[in-house]
């Protein structure tokens, strides 16, 4: 399986002996076959598509890395913390708006009601306009 560690810059390889080769970000979470020989290091994933190919590293604790693949993962990541952006802010506004209590609907009267209330017009002061 792939592994994925969201801020690491090796979450999405697979080690074969003691080298990383990295695999297609689309990867991660799913569990992937690799198969090797003398030439080259393959990635498949489930239905046999391959999601990593890279000619076989003989040195040793070796990083591989296809450049289309850390592309793939910087623009994924780039979507994630968009993403995460846009769901702490839709949380914080919904703190905002929960500590503040629920919302209530109150009654609209006319400012004219309020006037006679309070006898700033003729005919007010005994009783609320209804």
């Amino acid at each position: 399986m792939v592994h994925s560690d969201e801020y690491a810059d090796s979450d999405h390889y697979v080690r074969v002996d003691t080298n990383d080769y990295s695999v297609h970000p689309a990867a991660i979470g799913r569990t992937v076959t690799v198969l090797t020989d003398n030439d080259e290091v393959i990635a498949l994933a489930p239905g046999g598509e391959i999601v990593a190919r890279h000619p076989r590293c003989w040195a040793r604790h070796q990083t591989i890395t296809d450049p289309d693949h850390a592309d793939a993962g910087k623009t994924m990541r780039g979507h994630l913390h968009h993403q995460q952006a846009v769901q702490s802010k839709a949380t914080r506004q919904a703190t905002t708006q929960d500590a503040s209590g629920p919302l209530v609907e109150v009654e609209q009267r006319e400012l004219s009601s309020y006037d006679r209330l309070f006898t700033v017009i003729d005919g007010g002061g005994e009783r609320e306009a209804g």
